[in-house]
């Protein structure tokens, strides 16, 4: 008796970690669901819209000017930013102070980037950090959700992406049941 629980405790930990590790290599290499906060993005992507990122362009096809990447914060690596690829390694980019006044040109150097948000007003962009380097890019959103009249944005993220394990879990215990085996059953 002891053997078939202790058995079907070591699948069942055995199954669940086989999908979280398949959920976590799905959300990390080939993308996911991200909510871009704050008014840098308008009005392309508005506060809390939900959006769709891929990653995989970032190791095939490299990251062209003008997509709309997620990328960690160089200030605070614990959070991303979504802004806009303007310049690429080599380019040339006229900058201007939030007065227009002073203006001035940076080189972006080999493996970096150049982001800006698309409410220059608002944002916190490489204008303040610099160039930022290649390996901080997390993915490009190809898919916008559009706002709806009922705002399921938050529902919807919490949903995809903070209850992937849990979600996994309910997949496990509803399409591979356990089979008692040697408990007379």
């Amino acid at each position: 008796m002891l053997r078939g629980v202790l058995g079907k405790t070591f699948r069942l930990v055995g199954y669940t970690i086989q999908y979280g590790c398949i959920a976590h290599c799905a959300f990390e290499y080939v993308g996911g669901v991200v909510m871009c906060s704050g008014p840098s993005m308008e009005p392309t992507i508005q506060n809390s819209d939900i959006v769709f990122a891929e990653n995989l362009s970032r190791h095939f096809y490299g990251i062209q000017r003008g997509d709309i990447v997620i990328a960690k914060s160089p200030s605070d690596p614990k959070s991303n930013i979504c802004k806009r690829v303007i310049g690429l390694e080599g380019d040339k980019i006229l900058t201007s102070s939030p007065s227009d006044f002073f203006k001035s040109h940076n080189y972006v150097p080999t493996g970096h980037v150049w982001l800006e948000g698309d409410n220059l007003q608002n944002s916190t962009d490489s204008r303040y950090y610099g160039p930022i380097p290649y390996g901080l890019i997390r993915g490009r959103i190809f898919f916008k959700n559009f706002p709806c009249l009922i705002n399921f944005d938050e529902l919807l993220y919490t949903f995809l992406h903070c209850s992937c394990w849990h979600i996994c879990t309910l997949f496990i215990w509803m399409i591979l049941p356990i089979k008692n085996k040697g408990d007379g059953e």
